[in-house]
């Protein structure tokens, strides 16, 4: 099912696992949006090398939504980059399984674009389970390790997040 775990496909995702383990570790939402465009981009030539282009149209519309989600937070830009994501999918899906990293970008936009901190992070998580699925089903090592980590990394920062704000809130 993997190639094999020293081709250019996977050093590319091995890259990709780097950076993402980096994004989920920020509590800021500018480092992690820049995290994120790194990542993003890793991932473009990760998915090429293994041939899944859908998965290459999700990464690069998710780094142009990345480096969007850093100048503007209009409801309206996030529209548009929903509605790509579904465009290239009407166009490129073959199958079900194809969706679901179109799904996943979908579901990181509305994150990056109308929501902050933890509820952000939350969104994301549930983008995270769609690309897990998808990395498997396409052989991707790195990809699939990344967003395992990813998941768990995503969780601890979340539970660091409340307790921060657990603790700034006063008692009554």
């Amino acid at each position: 099912m993997f190639s094999d775990w020293f081709s250019p496909a996977q050093c590319a995702g091995y890259i990709a696992f780097a950076l993402g383990v980096g994004c989920f570790l920020q509590t800021d939402d500018r480092r992690f949006k820049l995290f994120m465009t790194g990542e993003c981009l890793a991932y473009v030539l990760h998915f090429a090398l293994l041939g899944n282009p859908t998965a290459v149209a999700s990464s690069v519309i998710s780094t142009v939504r990345s480096l969007l989600a850093l100048r503007t937070r209009a409801w309206w830009v996030a529209a548009a980059v929903v509605a790509a994501n579904l465009g290239f999918g009407l166009a490129m899906a073959q199958r079900p399984a194809d969706w679901l990293p179109l799904l996943a970008s979908c579901l990181g936009t509305l994150a990056l674009f109308l929501l902050q901190g933890i509820p952000m992070r939350v969104v994301m998580l549930c983008g995270t389970g769609l690309w897990v699925i998808n990395n498997l089903l396409a052989g991707s090592i790195g990809g699939t390790a990344l967003e395992v980590v990813v998941a768990l990394v995503n969780l601890r920062t979340i539970v660091r997040m409340v307790r921060a704000r657990g603790a700034d809130t006063p008692a009554t």
